[in-house]
C-alpha cells in the first residue's frame, strides 16, 4: 500500500446533510472544531425542500452565507432506497444472454425458510415482459464464441423505445470475465436510442454468481434515472445559492466521491446514510482511544447496529434490500456492492406498536416515518409509535422536543395509548413500558446475532449510542448485552452527518478472478490490478483528489477448494510486488479461523474476487467539544414509569447538557436534555463527562452487568 499522505490543510466550513427517512440532519463545522447543527424533518414529496431548509437554519445559526463553506460539502441520502422500497423507479428493461430471460425470477434458488409452502420473495424490478434474450455468448473464461450483432440490438433499441422504456440493465453470461459483448451492445443502444440509461454488469459488478451480478445491475439500472437527475438537481441548486464546491456523495462503503460517479452508480449510495454513522463511530473509537466499540444507531425509521474493530467498521462486498422479512436474509435483493457490514433492525422512534392476533404487544417493523409519524408529532398519526411510549413514559418533554420547536401532543398520544392499553388488558403506562422493553429487546437479540455470526464475543463491548433516539434506549440495550460502558457523543442525534465530515474520498473495487492460488496466472492478475487501480485514480481524480495523494491497498475474496462461500482478506501490501503467496494465504486463514474456529492446512485455497479501496488523504475535521466551565444542577425532577403496575414511579433528575462540565458525575436515575435527543441514564449507572464531551455511563457493579441490573421489570401484555 502506498504510504499515507498527510492531510490537507483545513479551510473554513464545512457541511454535511444526513437525509433519513424520518429526519434530515444538517452539521455545519468551522476550523477550529466549532460546530452548528439542525435538525428537521424529511419531506418525502421532495428530499431537497427539506435538505435547503436545513442547510439555511444552519447557516443563519452560524450567521455566515453560503460563499463562506469553502471546505467540502457532503451528502447522504435515502433516495435510492426510497425507490426501491416504494417502487418509485422509471419503466426498466434487461437485456440478458439468450435463454437466461427467467434469472430474476429463478433467482439463485435458495429458501430462506425451508418450512414455509408459502415463501415470499419481492417482485422482481423489471417484468418478463421487458426481459430480452440477445443471441450471444461468452464462455467461463472469457472467450467469445459468439459475437452480439449490432442489428438486432438496434431492433431491440426501438422496442423499448416503444414500449416508454427509460433504463436498460444489459447483464450477459460470464461478462465478468470479458465484457466484449456488453460494450458492444451498449454501443448499438446509445447510437438507436442516445435517451436511454445503461448500466452494464461488467461496470457494476463484473463478479461471479449470475443472479446477483443480474440483481445488482438491475437495482443500478432502476435507480439511475432517480438518482442521476437528483444529484445534478442539488449540485445545481447549490450553485445557484452561492456554494463554490461541488458536493461530495456518501457511499455504502464508507467513502465519499464525486456527483458525477455516484450519479452513474447510485446502486453504490444505498447504505449512504448508515455508513457514515459507523464512519463517526470509528472517528470515537480513535479519540477514546477504543479498538473495539459496538455502534448502536437508533434514528426514526430503523435502528442500526455496527462492530468496530481495530478502530474501523468492517466492509462487506454483500448485503441485501427490501427484505420481504427484514431478519431472514435471502429474502431480498442481493446487492453484490462494498458496504460497512451492519444489520438494520425495524426499531425506531417511529415503529408502529400493535396488539396481534394472540392479544400480544408487536412493536415494528412497520414504521410511521415522518407523515404523519407517531401521534405525538400531531401530523394526523393514529398509530402508537415507539416515541409515543417514550413519551407517556416521562423520558421525553412534550415542551423541550427539539428544543421547544416542536410541541408534542400529549392529549392525542394519550387517547391513542389508553387505546392500544385497551385492547391488550393493562394499564396504559404498562402498555408504554412494555413498548420500551419490547423495542430494546428487539435491538439487543439483532445485534447478537451479528456479532455472533462475525465470530465476535460482543459481551463488555462498550456501546457507543447515537440518533434521535438511540442515547434513550442505549443504557436498556447495554444491560441486555452485557455491557458495562455506553457512551453517547457530542450531537449525537446528528452524528451520521458528523461521520461524513470525517470520511475520506474513497472508492472500492472488485473484479471476478476465480482460480487456485497455488496456480494463478500472474499475467492475468497484474492486468486487472492494473485496470482497477486505472479505474480507481480516475474516480477519485473526478473527485478532486491531487493524483500524489491517492493511496491503494489491496485484497480478495478466498475460500477453500470446493466451498460455495467466501471471506474478505485485507493483504498486506500489493500482491504484485513480490509474488509472494504464502502472506496471501496466511492472511485468509487468519481471517476463516477468527469466524469459524479451524485452519484447513491440507486443503487448497481459491480466489474468487481480487479488490482494490482507492482513497484520498486522511481527515482531520475533528470536533472541539463545548463543555459548561462549572458544574451544572439538576434543572429539575420528572417522574418516570419503567416499571409494572406494582412498582412506583420514579423521580428522575433532569440535566442540561450544556450545563455539565468535564469530569462531573451525574448518577443515574438521571435524563439529560439538549436539542436534538435525550440521554437516559437508568438507575444502577452512573454518567461522567469526558473531556472529549462524551458522556460515559457506566454501570455501578462491574461484577453484575446482568440485564436484570440495568433494565426495569415489565408486566407481558396479556
Amino acid at each position: 500500500m502506498a504510504a499515507a499522505k498527510p492531510a490537507r490543510a483545513e479551510k473554513n466550513f464545512a457541511l454535511a446533510v444526513d437525509i433519513g427517512g424520518t429526519f434530515t440532519d444538517v452539521v455545519l463545522r468551522r476550523a477550529d472544531g466549532k460546530i452548528w447543527v439542525d435538525k428537521v424533518l424529511t419531506t418525502h414529496h421532495d428530499l431537497l425542500e427539506a435538505l435547503f431548509r436545513g442547510v439555511e437554519q444552519v447557516l443563519r445559526k452560524a450567521k455566515i452565507g453560503p460563499a463562506q463553506v469553502d471546505d467540502v460539502v457532503v451528502h447522504a441520502t435515502t433516495v435510492v432506497t426510497n425507490a426501491l422500497i416504494e417502487r418509485k423507479g422509471p419503466k426498466t428493461a434487461l437485456l440478458t444472454t439468450n435463454g437466461f430471460r427467467d434469472v430474476l425470477y429463478i433467482r439463485d434458488e435458495y429458501r430462506y425458510d425451508m418450512y414455509d409452502p408459502q415463501i415470499e420473495f419481492p417482485p422482481p424490478l423489471v417484468p418478463h415482459e421487458l426481459t430480452f434474450g440477445v443471441a450471444e455468448r461468452t464462455r467461463a473464461d472469457g472467450t467469445v464464441t459468439k459475437e452480439v450483432d449490432p442489428t438486432e440490438v438496434r431492433a431491440l433499441a426501438q422496442t423499448l423505445r416503444e414500449r416508454g422504456v427509460i433504463s436498460v440493465a444489459v447483464c450477459f453470461l460470464n461478462a465478468y470475465r470479458n465484457p466484449q459483448n456488453e460494450r458492444v451492445a451498449a454501443a448499438a443502444l446509445r447510437e438507436s436510442a442516445p435517451e436511454l440509461y445503461v448500466s452494464l454488469s461488467s461496470d457494476v459488478s463484473p463478479q461471479i454468481r449470475e443472479y446477483p451480478r443480474t440483481s445488482t445491475t438491475v437495482i443500478n439500472a432502476y435507480t439511475a434515472p432517480i438518482a442521476g437527475p437528483y444529484l445534478t438537481r442539488m449540485a445545481a441548486m447549490l450553485r445557484e445559492r452561492g456554494f463554490v464546491n461541488a458536493p461530495m456523495v456518501m457511499l455504502s462503503n464508507g467513502g465519499v466521491i464525486g456527483v458525477s460517479v455516484a450519479g452513474r452508480f447510485p446502486v453504490r449510495m444505498i447504505e449512504s446514510g448508515p455508513a457514515a454513522g459507523a464512519l463517526a463511530a470509528s472517528y470515537y473509537a480513535d479519540t477514546l482511544g477504543l479498538d473495539r466499540l459496538l455502534a448502536f444507531d437508533m434514528g426514526g425509521t430503523t435502528a442500526k447496529a455496527c462492530l468496530i474493530e481495530n478502530g474501523a467498521p468492517f466492509v462487506s462486498g454483500f448485503f441485501e434490500v427490501d427484505r420481504k422479512y427484514r431478519f431472514k436474509a435471502g429474502s431480498g435483493y442481493p446487492v453484490t456492492i462494498p458496504s460497512v457490514d451492519m444489520i438494520e433492525i425495524g426499531a425506531g422512534g417511529g415503529s408502529i406498536a400493535t396488539c396481534d392476533a394472540l392479544n400480544l404487544l408487536k412493536v415494528g417493523p412497520q414504521s410511521a416515518g415522518s407523515m404523519p409519524g407517531p401521534v405525538c408529532y400531531g401530523h394526523g398519526g393514529q398509530d402508537i409509535c415507539v416515541t409515543d411510549a417514550d413519551l407517556a413514559l416521562g423520558l421525553l418533554d412534550a415542551d423541550h422536543f427539539l428544543g421547544g420547536e416542536m410541541k408534542l401532543d400529549v392529549g392525542a398520544m394519550r387517547a391513542r395509548l389508553t387505546t392500544l392499553a385497551g385492547e391488550l388488558g393493562v394499564a396504559p403506562a404498562d402498555a408504554a413500558a412494555g413498548i420500551y422493553r419490547i423495542v430494546g429487546e428487539t435491538m439487543a437479540s439483532a445485534a447478537r446475532a451479528h456479532a455472533v455470526d462475525r465470530g465476535v464475543d460482543y459481551r463488555g463491548i462498550p456501546l457507543l449510542a447515537f440518533g434521535g433516539a438511540g442515547p434513550l434506549h442505549a443504557c436498556y440495550v447495554a444491560g441486555l448485552l452485557g455491557s458495562t460502558t455506553v457512551i453517547v457523543p457530542p450531537n449525537a442525534s446528528v452524528l451520521s452527518a458528523f461521520g461524513m465530515l470525517v470520511t475520506p474520498v474513497r472508492y472500492d473495487l472488485v473484479r471476478g478472478a476465480l482460480g487456485k492460488l497455488e496456480a494463478i496466472d500472474w499475467s492475468v492478475a497484474d492486468s486487472t490490478f492494473e485496470d482497477m487501480t486505472t479505474a480507481g485514480r480516475k474516480a477519485l481524480l473526478e473527485a478532486g483528489v491531487p493524483g500524489g495523494e491517492i493511496r491503494f491497498s489491496f485484497g480478495g475474496d478466498l475460500r477453500y477448494y470446493g466451498q460455495a462461500h467466501e471471506v474478505t482478506v485485507t493483504f498486506d501490501g500489493d500482491p504484485r510486488a513480490g509474488r509472494d503467496l504464502a502472506p496471501i494465504r496466511e492472511n485468509f486463514e487468519r481471517v476463516y479461523e477468527a469466524q469459524y474456529g479451524l485452519r484447513l492446512k491440507d486443503n487448497e485455497v481459491e480466489v474468487v474476487n481480487w479488490r482494490v479501496t482507492c482513497a484520498g488523504p486522511s481527515i482531520l475535521r475533528g470536533a472541539a467539544p463545548q463543555i459548561a466551565s462549572r458544574r451544572g444542577a439538576a434543572r429539575t425532577t420528572r417522574s418516570v414509569h419503567l416499571g409494572s403496575g406494582r412498582t412506583q414511579d420514579i423521580r428522575y433528575a433532569v440535566y442540561e447538557r450544556n450545563a455539565l462540565a468535564a469530569d462531573q458525575d451525574v448518577p443515574g436515575p438521571a435524563i439529560i436534555e439538549e436539542r436534538e435527543t435525550t440521554t437516559v441514564i437508568l438507575p444502577g449507572w452512573t454518567a461522567r463527562v469526558d473531556r472529549t464531551g462524551c458522556i460515559i455511563a457506566q454501570h455501578t457493579s462491574a461484577q453484575d452487568s446482568t440485564a436484570a441490573h440495568a433494565t426495569p421489570s415489565v408486566v407481558p401484555a396479556s
